[in-house]
Formats: C-alpha cells, sequence, structure tokens
C-alpha cells in the first residue's frame, strides 16, 4: 500500500504550524526528558469537551510494580461491549494519560467502548522493552477482566498513536508468538513500525512539519538502549519475517509525516500476510492530528480520522 503527500498543507495545519511556530517551543531533542515531558504536557493542554458517565484512575499490576491506567466509560448501562486498550504516543520518553486525554475519551463516545487508556513506563529510565512488557501486561489485565470490566474479552482491541502504535503492533506480535490473550482487531495511528529514516517521507518531511527527523532519532535513541535489539521484531514490527495471524488492522497515515511511508509499508505487509487490513492516509495531514481535535487546534480531517476507524472497527469487530 502506498501513501502520498498533498500538493499542499491542509489550510487548518497550516494555521497550526503558524501557530506553533509562534510560541518558540524549543525542539524536544535539544531538552532534557524531564524538560520535554513537561513541554509536552503543556502543549497539550486542550479540552475536547466529551462527558463520559466513567473516568477514573487506576492501576493494575505489571511485570515490575503497578502500572497506573485510566477508564474511560461511556456506558449508562449493564450491556456487555468490547474494550479498547489504549497506548499512548510520544516517541517513547514523553506522553501519558493526561496527554491523550482527549483522544482516548473521544475513541470511547464514537465507538461506545470502554477505553483502557495505559501509562507504560517511558525511557530513557526505562528502556525496550519496558514499556512493551507493560502493555503486555494490560492486555492480559483485560482479558481477564470481563466481569469487572463487563467487557468481552474475546473483543479485546488495541490502539495506539506513533510510539502507542509501535505498542499495539508489538503487543499483537508477542501475544501471537506466545499464545497470549486474543486480540480483535489493532488501531495503528502513524506507527513506528521499522527504520522510517530509510524512506521518502523522513527526507521529505524530516524538518518543518511538527515532527522533526531529529527528534525522531532522538526518541529512538533513548528507546532502544542496547545495540543488540535494533533489530528486535517487538521493537520493530516492520521487520519480523512473519506477519501472518494476526488481528485484522486499521492503519492511518498523514502525507506530511516523516513516518508515512514506515506505515504504509507495515499496511503493506500486513495485508500480503494474508491479514485484513483498513489503510487510511490524509494527504493534507502532519504527524500529530489525530489529536487534534479541540481548541485551540481543532481540525476537520481529525474527526473524519476518528470516524473512519469507528467504521473500520464496526466491520473488524462485526468479522
Amino acid at each position: 500500500m502506498t501513501a502520498e503527500r498533498g500538493a499542499e498543507l491542509d489550510p487548518q495545519v497550516t494555521q497550526f504550524l503558524q501557530l506553533y511556530e509562534s510560541m518558540d517551543v524549543p525542539e524536544l531533542h535539544e531538552l532534557s526528558p524531564p524538560e520535554a515531558r513537561e513541554v509536552q504536557e503543556q502543549l497539550s493542554q486542550a479540552d475536547p469537551d466529551i462527558d463520559l458517565p466513567t473516568i477514573e484512575d487506576r492501576t493494575i499490576d505489571g511485570p515490575d510494580g503497578e502500572i497506573p491506567v485510566r477508564l474511560y466509560d461511556p456506558r449508562d448501562d449493564e450491556e456487555t461491549t468490547p474494550l479498547i486498550v489504549f497506548f499512548h504516543g510520544g516517541g517513547f520518553v514523553v506522553g501519558s494519560l493526561d496527554t491523550h486525554d482527549g483522544p482516548a475519551r473521544k475513541l470511547a463516545a464514537e465507538t461506545g467502548y470502554p477505553v483502557l487508556s495505559v501509562d507504560y513506563r517511558l525511557a530513557p529510565e526505562h528502556p525496550f522493552p519496558a514499556g512493551l512488557k507493560d502493555c503486555y501486561a494490560a492486555l492480559e489485565y483485560a482479558s481477564g477482566a470481563g466481569e469487572e470490566l463487563n467487557i468481552d474479552p474475546g473483543q479485546i482491541v488495541l490502539a495506539g498513536d506513533s510510539a502507542g502504535a509501535n505498542l499495539a503492533a508489538g503487543v499483537s506480535l508477542l501475544s501471537r508468538d506466545r499464545d497470549g490473550p486474543a486480540i480483535a482487531a489493532q488501531i495503528l495511528v502513524y506507527p513506528v513500525a521499522g527504520d522510517a529514516a530509510e524512506t521518502e517521507a523522513f527526507e521529505e518531511n524530516g524538518e518543518g512539519y511538527f515532527l522533526t527527523a531529529e527528534t525522531m532519532e532522538w526518541f529512538h535513541d533513548k528507546y532502544v538502549d542496547d545495540e543488540i535489539d535494533q533489530g528486535n521484531i517487538y521493537a520493530s514490527p516492520r521487520l519480523a519475517a512473519d506477519l501472518s495471524e494476526l488481528p485484522p488492522a486499521t492503519v492511518v497515515t498523514a502525507g506530511f509525516d516523516p513516518l508515512r511511508d514506515d506505515g504504509a509499508a507495515y499496511a503493506q505487509r500486513l495485508a500480503d500476510a494474508g491479514n485484513e487490513v483498513h489503510h487510511h492516509n490524509f494527504e493534507g495531514m502532519i504527524h500529530g492530528f489525530f489529536n487534534m481535535i479541540a481548541d485551540p487546534v481543532d481540525i476537520d480531517a481529525a474527526h473524519d480520522a476518528y470516524d473512519a476507524v469507528v467504521a473500520d472497527l464496526d466491520t473488524m469487530l462485526d468479522g
């Protein structure tokens, strides 16, 4: 599957980039990880004005201690539904339950399914595979929480954006290889899937479109601490020789994103391996647009992306 860059940026994205440049925000790779996290938290302070009956902070057991999670439950009745387990983006170094509160709320509201957002451990304090282990632990928890959460453990969806999409893909591979819990579908929004630096999109979109090549390289160096893990398929799912028998997938890419071709190539490899794949490329969009759903940055195409994800999810779960 291929994905192209539009002839020009979407006008709403242009407005955002002008606003972003006027704020004179330092590049994340110029900061220490704690400083970068603080900047990311400040940039993500937007309220999508989505009220849900239940939003509850909890903890679950992890491989090395408790993992904070947040449950978003849109249901008013006792209906048993699928569950979405959501992994936030942020290059494995930044991001939190709070930075991705908006996407989690919107996924819950639009699908009608509860969303369990996972605050996995971050690099460089906790490099690969710590975050992956936490995310796998969240899948294991969900698979055993049918009665507690009033969900169907056979209808668990893994979802994430960017680094979170990488983790969703990695957990899907890991669960297949371990004969672990069933996964009904995976939603991969501009995933980190392989070596994006090898792609045309990395070259043409590596500067000037919010996420830069230098920041991506900084994220990667912080996350993959040990050289031996450079080729680990659970860190780079697109490198896996066998991608068969994986859950149906929706892959969302953006035309002006350095990760565009990486995500499109992973979608193609999944399809070539016989998996059900839905790919949506938003030609005029940039990396991060899935989060741009509330003032001061509310982009129409972001809402279109949620519509596409929800429609695909209906198809994948019915299938």
